[in-house]
């Protein structure tokens, strides 16, 4: 389950690729058997040539130490690091590996985004240890992944499968701890009930002018001159 801070730095990551001029995905499963990158960015060039980077991201030293397989395939590799994690695991980044260190923004500062990065170790180039041939294709099908999931969006919720729906719900509920799952629970609980009340206060509303044009017609029928049976 991903953290707060590693969901905003995926969030920065993906921004700061984009200002680069790069394309970019989340969640590539690379070809061979090379494991998934947290973060793919591709640089098309006008000669037709492409520059691949990898970034795997680390919140902890569990996280930096797991077992997990690194999928450091591309052309420049990085490593995604907040500040104090760097600091303790430095001497443990291989040479070739960059490493983009993680600065949150103030909370004055209004951005679209929750922070930065600054480049604290340049990466050596070297070669794709996979066909390009084969990630571009992992690439796009990633890219399609992700254009389907937007398109799903405009539809509205109502197109996600419940089971999905809720466990989105228990995701966030983790992040916000006892006291802000109660919140969550009594703006929810709050908002139905203002919906209710507000179909209701139309429906009663749309109900009087019913009224009102039955109670003119009746009037219009019944004029002073005609007889009255």
């Amino acid at each position: 389950m991903k953290t707060t801070l590693t969901i905003e730095m995926e969030l920065s990551l993906y921004a700061y690729c984009v200002e680069l001029g790069a394309v970019v995905v989340e969640e590539v499963t690379m070809p061979e058997d090379k494991g998934i990158v947290d973060t793919l960015s591709c640089f098309m060039f006008p000669d037709g040539k492409r520059e691949w980077r990898c970034y795997e991201l680390k919140v902890s030293k569990a996280d930096f130490r797991s077992a997990a397989k690194l999928s450091f395939i591309g052309h420049y590799n990085y490593y995604v690091l907040p500040k104090s994690l760097y600091e303790q695991v430095m001497e443990e980044i291989p040479r070739e590996i960059g490493v983009l260190v993680y600065r949150p923004y103030v909370s004055e500062e209004k951005t679209d985004v929750p922070g930065t990065f600054s480049i604290v170790k340049k990466p050596q180039r070297k070669e794709l240890e996979v066909e390009e041939e084969a990630l571009t294709n992992r690439f796009m099908a990633s890219l399609f992944r992700e254009v389907r999931k937007a398109k799903r969006m405009e539809k509205g919720v109502r197109y996600f499968p419940t089971e999905e729906l809720y466990k989105e719900l228990k995701n966030r509920t983790t992040f916000l701890g006892v006291a802000g799952e109660s919140l969550l629970y009594e703006t929810f609980k709050e908002e139905l009930e203002n919906q209710a009340v507000t179909e209701l206060t139309e429906e009663l509303t749309a109900l009087k002018k019913d009224y009102e044009f039955l109670k003119n017609r009746q009037t219009v029928r019944r004029r002073a001159t005609e007889p009255l049976e």
